[in-house]
């Protein structure tokens, strides 16, 4: 009788699947550190948007909203108050008025907050020169 020697055939995965995690997290702790810094755009356009709420935001970090001074946790709160009295609340607009050099995270707060009540955001641009 003889013996024979067989080859497996079968592929093991756990390599693979460990290969797969280091790269997971590799890229989960180097996208962390990306900074993203988007200057606002520029346009040819002469039309102005309808806006019911403005948002003013300055690189030394102040902003105002509808011409007031105001922390940027609060906005949301007093967006709510104001929008209150409002028919239409799905309609209204909030516009977004940054200076050059204001990271884009702040404006996307902005927007994030347009977003959780429901309501358009619109960020202003720069005339081109």
């Amino acid at each position: 009788m003889k013996r024979r020697n067989k080859v497996s055939a079968e592929f093991s995965m756990s390599s693979l699947t460990d290969i797969i995690f280091l790269l997971l997290i590799f890229f989960m702790l180097t996208s962390s550190l990306v900074q993203i810094s988007v200057d606002l755009p520029e346009s040819d356009s002469k039309t102005i948007a309808p806006t019911d709420f403005t948002v003013m935001m300055t690189v030394d970090g102040s902003t105002t909203y509808n011409g007031k001074k105001i922390k940027l946790k609060d906005i949301k709160s007093r967006i709510k108050e104001d929008s209150a009295d409002m028919d239409n609340v799905k309609n209204a607009t909030i516009a977004i008025v940054a200076e050059v050099g204001v990271p884009w995270k702040k404006v996307n707060e902005i927007i994030e907050i347009s977003n959780s009540l429901r309501m358009r955001a619109i960020i202003a641009t720069q005339p081109r020169k």
